[in-house]
């Protein structure tokens, strides 16, 4: 009986490895041994590094209403709070482009909240 290679459906499968490795140095992109590894390696760290571009982003806006803060007199935990006690939703994201981009309305934003 003849040996079975499954050709067809190996090569694609080396293929589409060999596509993701496209770009590493070496043998990496070239050797279907250490391409695999490669690959599998690169795609651990591509799915860390999309909850980590969630975190760095989060903070990038921590630190930019807590500046805008600081220059109206204030600092960012108080901000944070009179927020909540004043019952203003708005994430931080939206915080922080007011702060870079509207300072006035961040400064009428800082007011509600003293009052509060």
């Amino acid at each position: 009986m003849a040996r079975v290679t499954c050709s067809v459906s190996s090569r694609k499968r080396r293929r589409r490895v060999l596509e993701k490795a496209k770009g590493f140095y070496g043998g990496r992109s070239k050797q279907i041994r250490t391409a695999y590894d490669a690959v599998d390696k690169a795609m651990a760290h591509a799915y860390v590094g999309r909850k980590q571009k969630k975190q760095q982003y989060r903070r990038l806006w921590t630190v930019r209403i807590n500046a805008a803060c600081r220059l109206n007199g204030t600092n960012y935990s108080k901000f944070i709070n009179g927020l909540k006690v004043a019952g203003i939703e708005l994430n931080r994201k939206v915080l922080a482009d007011l702060a870079v981009n509207e300072p006035a309305a961040f400064k009428a934003l800082i007011e509600q909240v003293k009052q509060a």
